[in-house]
């Protein structure tokens, strides 16, 4: 777990260090109109360096009993299975179909398998946050989401 730790910290400083850096690219102060187009990930990603380095120090000098063991226990590997795949095939799925309907299929399938709530609930979070979803960035932000190759095809 003390490896795990170590090796998360240090990726969390690299992304923190190349969005700094890009960010740097852009306008990083304050401008008549408010933020400039760098500010805010520029300071998500000190913060984000911040907490790796914090992170990677107390794996380095202050290991605790609880760090000593594996990353996964035994028989661990069944529920975080459980998350991950579902999590992936939505990524899939939303390349292909679109977030809002990759999304309905997702919170369905999660909500069925793992929640194990009854079918008329299901139906009604599956369709109503993807629909309320859409309502929102679609018609009120008119921001686009992720339509996918055959995303257009179903009306969104």
């Amino acid at each position: 777990m003390r490896k795990a730790d170590m090796t998360v910290a240090l990726l969390l400083v690299t992304l923190a260090a190349l969005v700094a850096w890009e960010s740097l690219k852009l306008e990083v102060g304050w401008g008549l109109n408010g933020p400039a187009g760098g500010f805010f990930p520029f300071w998500l990603a000190v913060g984000l360096g911040t907490c790796g380095m914090v992170t990677l120090m107390e794996a380095i000098w202050k290991p605790s009993p609880i760090l000593q063991g594996p990353l996964v226990q035994r028989g661990g590997w069944g529920p975080i299975l459980k998350v991950a795949v579902p999590v992936i095939a939505m990524v899939a799925f939303t390349e292909l179909i679109g977030l809002y309907l990759a999304a309905a299929l997702y919170i369905g399938v999660y909500m069925r398998w793992i929640g194990k709530h009854h079918w008329l609930l299901v139906l009604a979070v599956g369709i109503g946050a993807p629909a309320a979803s859409y309502l929102i960035f679609e018609k009120w932000f008119l921001i686009p989401l992720p339509k996918g190759r055959w995303g257009e095809h179903f009306g969104f």
